[in-house]
């Protein structure tokens, strides 16, 4: 079988599902990257904010907070584990493929795996973007990167297709809510039913959010998941907004909601990051940092649930997602209104702005 990429907007275009298995050669773990000490840092921050007009006391104020940590982030770390999981996974499934790693803003690159897959003679994989949603940092921006990586190797670059977007998958929402109802269990049994929780995820601009269903997408995770736990008091909230102040990002910040709560006299919250798969600084210090630093300055008992990470019941959604792709006419099993999402992104799709 052939396999176009032509373009961006028409490679894997043909249609939105196909229901014809592909045959597979190996699996890409394809993620954001994140330094691993100090002297990393300013160099990742560059990476990251390429062909941004940021200044540059802003990037010396966001390298304060990989400072914490001594500049290393626990993304890495947690896709080598998810890594050994999946490799776990596949082989106990009879799909022993070979697995490599790639990365839009650190070691490992992703044009650097793109090469070494070449060496290897693979010739087409199928991508895990370690991003639930569809936008455009956490899909299209994703394609663009491969599509880049494949001009620079050349004309022996594998050819790569993407797993589709899970944020609806019943494995997925059923990790996240065993991840939630363990949270929930620190919390003094008399006070659990009335406890709220916050569910997080990442602000973008509400110009780029306008051309994505990121809001929607969240908002369905978030209700599939309160209501397999039977949640009476939870709200959908942001973190993580970098840009300027002018510019309207999506809201309400999760500091402006900790207070709100505070002020209507909770005593608890739990918050579960449900926009992020695993802990990025972002999670680390936005949340565990600075809004439990807030939580505990209003007086707020402050939990906050894990992220998917290697879940078991979500290591098996990975398995199923890729076996979908090489199945004939495979079920795509979701939860919710929405429907299961494509296979193969349609023209326009994720825009930046």
């Amino acid at each position: 079988m052939a396999y176009p990429t032509d373009t961006l907007e028409d490679q894997n275009n043909l249609t939105l599902f196909e229901n014809v298995a592909r045959v597979y050669d190996a699996i890409l773990i394809l993620s954001f990257g994140g330094p691993e000490g100090m002297d990393d840092v300013i160099t990742f921050l560059e990476n990251v904010l390429r062909g941004r007009n940021v200044p540059r006391a802003r990037l010396e104020e966001v390298a304060h907070h990989y400072a914490v940590f001594d500049g290393i982030s626990p993304i890495n770390a947690q896709n080598r584990a998810l890594i050994a999981a999946l490799r776990e996974e596949l082989n106990s499934a009879g799909l022993a493929l070979p697995i490599y790693w790639g990365n839009r803003n650190w070691q490992p690159y992703l044009t650097d795996t793109l090469r070494q897959m070449a060496a290897d003679g693979i010739t087409h994989a199928l991508a895990f973007v370690t991003s639930a949603y569809s936008s455009y940092s956490g899909c299209r921006q994703y394609r663009e990167d491969i599509m880049r990586a494949q001009e620079q190797v050349g004309a022996g670059a594998p050819g790569v297709d993407k797993l589709r977007a899970f944020y609806n998958h019943p494995a997925f929402i059923e990790a996240n809510a065993d991840n939630l109802r363990s949270a929930l269990s620190q919390i003094p049994a008399e006070r659990r039913a009335t406890t709220p929780v916050i569910f997080t995820a990442h602000s973008i601009p509400l110009s780029m959010a306008q051309h994505t269903a990121y809001v929607a997408q969240l908002e369905e995770t978030c209700l599939l998941v309160a209501t397999a736990l039977d949640l009476k008091h939870w709200q959908l909230a942001y973190q993580s907004r970098s840009g300027s102040p002018m510019q309207p990002w999506l809201g309400p910040d999760i500091l402006e909601s900790l207070r709100k709560l505070r002020s209507e006299r909770a005593a608890d919250v739990v918050v579960l990051p449900i926009g992020f798969v695993s802990d990025h600084v972002e999670v680390r210090y936005d949340l565990d940092v600075e809004a439990k630093a807030l939580a505990d300055e209003i007086g707020l008992n402050f939990i906050r649930a894990a992220t998917v990470g290697t879940h078991p019941i979500y290591m098996r959604m990975i398995r199923d997602l890729i076996g979908e792709r090489m199945t004939d006419s495979p079920e795509r099993p979701y939860l919710g209104t929405r429907g299961p999402n494509h296979d193969f992104c349609p023209v326009g799709c994720c825009l930046r702005e």
